[in-house]
């Protein structure tokens, strides 16, 4: 340890390595993972990921600065409109008349996301809980004000999410004070890591300056003299890569925040003389390079088969005996139970540790779950979807606030400048929100590769969430009884019937 602090070259090297031989736990047994290995292999994975992302976002780029400078100060600056004469309509507008609403929602994200980072050490579970309960309310008010203004689609969607959203907590109700649990500790190691923080911050400016570009070309998409039809298509394919955009700078916080958080449980805290010099940095060094077309490509799928799970799951528990239905479900749920496999959340801490390719490391990290019955622990947990709810609640509000401004202004384009505010707002807040999240990756993680490491920092926990594993792995055991002595018995009654 003391070369690599003497050798900045070393730093690199005593990082890969710092996960270190297998440890040994409390009461002598040692981890025969095969995550704790001494040695890692620092590559480039999944570059042609990073090669597509870099090039649509250099074609994306180009295009939103031609829609904004389009319109800016001046109508058809460059003469689009020649091109669409057969979709032209009556009312055109210019790109300023816009932008400034855009800005709204940017502002109203971005504070709404450094009061979470700001409130985290002292107000964060109570605003998980009050996020949980109010988004509920919230979308139904919502789809009553889109009612009350004709707008019957969107009314109808809104509706229809608040009564999802109602029966998804109500199914999972029972689970809420384990995941509040998870949470809490989570909340506790990254409050007192400081520089994860600050990273988070950091990505926020810099979605802030892309956002500010983003909002330049979408607000000249709104002004263009085409039709609804052709607007709404454009920022349709421009919503698409803001969320792609967006969901890889959460994922490259995501990778920092896991790869400190491991290490710190790995090496017992820290302040351990056996950390690596500037893990932080190291981290974000492999992040924005070597593990870049990995996180480029796992951000394309996962956030979408992960809400799926959730919706699925929910849904699964409180069926009942209807066979069709559960039969129905059943279908899907083994589907997503495939995806998953290959697309999910802890694969970015193994990326982060191992510098694996992603399909590698969620592959990896599922088997590691299913092997040691964390998989069951992790499927009762819904803490993703609770920091997921105060996201969409983030973006709701951001959202709400550019479309009062807009019907002020433009009443004619309200749900157009209000939906997609509403994305650029819940990007904001989930850079945030990933911190959070990250830790409690990581916490599985490591509890699945050697529980005596979560025993080490905090022991009051380890035999909380050990126990909770304990009532799980009992009641897969005894559900799968029950469901083998059913079909048992349906055989035994075919047969007579014979």
């Amino acid at each position: 340890m003391n070369d690599s602090q003497s050798s900045p070259s070393s730093s690199s090297s005593s990082y890969d390595s710092a996960v270190g031989p297998p440890q040994t736990n409390a009461v002598g047994s040692s981890s025969s993972s095969q995550g704790l290995s001494p040695t890692v292999s620092r590559s480039w994975r999944d570059v042609f990921w990073l090669l597509i992302f870099m090039a649509h976002l250099i074609v994306v780029g180009f295009a939103l600065g031609v829609f904004g400078l389009n319109r800016f100060k001046q109508p058809d600056r460059l003469n689009i409109d020649k091109y669409t004469m057969g979709f032209l309509e009556n009312k055109d507008g210019l790109t300023e008349d816009y932008w400034s609403l855009y800005a709204v929602a940017g502002g109203v994200g971005a504070f709404l996301g450094w009061t979470w980072l700001l409130l985290l050490g002292s107000r964060a579970n109570q605003m998980m809980k009050f996020s949980v309960h109010l988004l509920t309310t919230y979308l139904a008010v919502v789809s009553v004000l889109c009612f009350w203004v004709h707008q019957y689609f969107w009314g109808g969607a809104f509706a229809i999410g608040s009564a999802l959203q109602f029966l998804y907590v109500i199914s999972v109700i029972d689970r809420l004070p384990f995941t509040m649990l998870v949470l809490q500790r989570a909340v506790k190691m990254v409050w007192n890591l400081p520089e994860v923080t600050r990273v988070a911050c950091i990505s926020m400016l810099v979605m802030l300056l892309w956002l500010s570009l983003w909002s330049f070309g979408a607000a000249g998409v709104v002004a263009l003299g085409i039709g609804d039809g052709g607007r709404w298509w454009l920022l349709l394919v421009l919503s698409v890569s803001l969320f792609w955009t967006g969901a890889v700078l959460c994922n490259i916080v995501h990778v920092v925040v896991s790869g400190m958080v491991f290490l710190v449980l790995i090496h017992g805290g820290r302040e351990s003389n056996s950390m690596p010099p500037k893990p932080v940095m190291r981290s974000l060094q492999y992040a924005v390079t070597t593990s870049f077309g990995s996180i480029c490509y796992g951000s394309l799928f996962t956030a979408a088969i992960r809400t799926l799970r959730w919706e699925i799951r929910g849904l699964r528990s409180k069926i009942g005996n209807n066979e069709c239905l559960l039969c129905c479900v059943d279908f899907l749920f083994h589907l997503v139970e495939f995806l998953v496999r290959w697309f999910n959340k802890y694969a970015y801490v193994q990326i982060a540790v191992y510098g694996k390719s992603f399909n590698h490391s969620a592959k990896d990290a599922w088997e590691l779950f299913q092997s040691t019955g964390v998989e069951s622990l992790i499927a009762y947990d819904c803490s993703g979807a609770v920091l997921f709810m105060s996201t969409l609640l983030g973006g709701l509000v951001s959202g709400t606030c550019a479309a009062v401004w807009t019907k002020l202004k433009h009443p004619e384009r309200v749900l157009m400048v209000g939906s997609t505010a509403m994305l650029m707002g819940m990007i904001l807040v989930g850079l945030a929100m990933v911190v959070v999240e990250s830790a409690v990756t990581s916490i599985y993680i490591c509890y699945a590769e050697d529980p005596a490491l979560i025993n080490r920092w905090d022991a009051a926990f380890f035999a909380q969430i050990s126990e909770k594993l304990h009532q799980r792995l009992q009641h897969r055991s005894a559900r799968a009884r029950e469901v083998l002595s059913h079909r048992i018995d349906d055989q035994v009654q075919a047969a007579v019937l014979a």
